[in-house]
């Protein structure tokens, strides 16, 4: 397991912004050597952002499963490789090596994992045939619904599950056992591809583990309603008799939005969860630990109270606080697991009971630099201000990258900025991640686009908008060239978050 309060750095790259040949990032080749990257700046930690399936927006935060993976994370050079795909062709215009074009990725890369599912139904041996079905007895509680699920939507050409048959959208035994004979091949199909992920992914971790660097996962706190999750166990949320939501998920207003915000995901029963003893929750987080080392769970003050909105209304405005369980949750979590690696998303309007069932368990918070300049020095995300358990960084994935922010800052902001860090426009990224490294912090991560100095144009989401050039942001090597890890590692090991050898230097007096 990863202490938690050891000093370690780290960089922020989702999967999918990694270079390779076939559209998107993935777990092939460029993952590995992203890895050797990272160990020879002296990195401990990979964070990623949610590996499973994209939803709306080709946002990974709005997913089809809770606990299944991305079919856009496959790699295929492994398929190629077994013998069960022949090498792919890439479409005559090919792919962009610096942006994602779902469109037209995500239908292409399908075609080739069904190629490639045939291939293994014809040719796989013995083997690893019965590698797979181990493989989904052993994931069969979520397995079976999410395969059935997707084979559902596929023959519904994506209509959102409520609108299916009434015996389909209520589970009726018989109607579901017709499916399962009619659709065999390709439920069959959809747990090939999850076999893959599952499989790839394993063998990712392996090799980071074992040059020392550790795979940090992303849990979303919510479910979305068109999900095998919703439909699966629908009792487990707040529906009507329809199966549509009563109470939406958001945040009520703030200085960022005078209309709050209305994400729309469905709420949980925590009643009807409790009186289980949480046992989704625990399912859920046992799956997040096969595939991470550690993981961040996205908007943790949700845990303590949460802001429901009436499904009738169009904005966050008419929202209240309700409690949530709290200690009950991680306390079942816990009986059933033992001590979890868990960093709590605590940015926000967070009080004290967020901050009181946060350091009930150790779980670190987070500490943002980019929201330390707007008053004095007395800001809690000013490195002098910090306690040990907690994560710095210069921004998250929701925030504009370092040189981006400092563009766009208010004056008052950079000039306090420049004098806090001993930096301007052209260095301020390496004054974020030496302030952040210098800090007591014992985590310290950086959003790849802040390591190679990048500007807004590389920026990976904004919160509160769909489509454009959020989730689309890839790099490729030719971006990276030799000074930025060498600086990485130097900032590192000066302050004690990587090998002192990377200094070159004698530990020895």
């Amino acid at each position: 397991m990863i202490d938690l309060q050891q000093r370690s750095a780290g960089v922020l790259l989702h999967i999918t912004s990694l270079p390779g040949p076939h559209g998107i990032g993935d777990f092939g080749p460029d993952a590995f050597r992203f890895v050797d990257w990272l160990a020879s700046a002296g990195q401990r930690i990979w964070q990623l952002l949610p590996t499973t399936p994209i939803g709306p927006g080709d946002s990974p935060y709005q997913s089809v499963s809770a606990f299944a993976g991305s079919p856009l994370m496959v790699a295929l050079e492994p398929l190629v490789a077994a013998g069960w795909l022949a090498r792919p062709e890439l479409p005559q215009e090919g792919f962009d090596s610096r942006r994602v074009d779902f469109a037209r990725v995500l239908p292409w890369r399908l075609a080739q994992l069904r190629s490639a599912a045939e291939g293994f139904a014809r040719k796989a041996d013995r083997a690893e045939h019965a590698a797979m079905a181990a493989w989904c007895v052993e994931q069969a509680h979520w397995l079976e619904d999410y395969a059935l699920f997707m084979a559902l939507e596929t023959a519904h050409a994506g209509q959102p599950w409520w609108q299916w048959e009434p015996d389909l959208r209520q589970r009726k035994p018989a109607a579901l056992r017709k499916v399962r004979r009619r659709d065999a091949s390709e439920i069959d199909f959809w747990k090939f591809v999850q076999w893959c992920f599952d499989s790839q992914l394993h063998v990712l971790k392996a090799y980071a583990n074992g040059r020392q660097v550790a795979i940090m996962g992303d849990l979303p706190i919510f479910i979305a309603h068109h999900s095998a999750d919703c439909w699966a166990r629908p009792e487990l949320y707040q529906l009507d008799a329809d199966y549509q939501p009563t109470v939406v998920a958001g945040v009520p207003p703030d200085d960022l939005g005078p209309l709050g915000q209305r994400w729309g995901n469905p709420l949980y029963d925590w009643q009807r969860m409790a009186d289980e003893d949480f046992a989704w929750w625990t399912a859920r987080v046992r799956r997040a630990l096969q595939q991470a080392d550690v993981f961040r769970i996205d908007h943790f003050r949700g845990f303590a109270a949460y802001w429901e909105i009436p499904a009738s209304s169009p904005t966050a405005i008419e929202g209240r606080w309700v409690p949530a369980p709290g200690k009950a949750l991680f306390e079942a979590i816990e009986r059933s697991m033992g001590k979890v690696p868990i960093i709590a998303e605590d940015l926000g309007l967070i009080t004290p009971d967020v901050i009181e069932l946060r350091d009930h368990f150790g779980f670190p918070g987070m500490k943002i630099l980019q929201f330390a300049f707007g008053d004095d020095a007395t800001h809690e995300f000013l490195p002098h201000n910090y306690g040990t358990a907690c994560v710095v960084y210069p921004g998250t994935h929701d925030n504009d990258t370092a040189r981006g922010w400092w563009d766009h800052a208010p004056q008052k902001e950079r000039q306090y900025a420049g004098a806090y860090l001993a930096a301007g426009a052209h260095d301020i990224h390496w004054g974020m991640i030496r302030a952040a490294c210098n800090s007591v912090a014992a985590m310290a991560i950086f959003p790849l686009q802040d390591v190679l100095g990048l500007g807004s144009e590389h920026r990976m989401n904004l919160p509160g908008t769909l489509g454009g050039s959020n989730w689309v942001w890839r790099f490729d090597w030719s971006m990276v060239g030799a000074e930025p890890g060498r600086v990485l590692g130097l900032i590192s090991a000066a302050s004690g978050r990587a090998p002192f050898a990377l200094l070159g230097l004698s530990s020895k007096a």
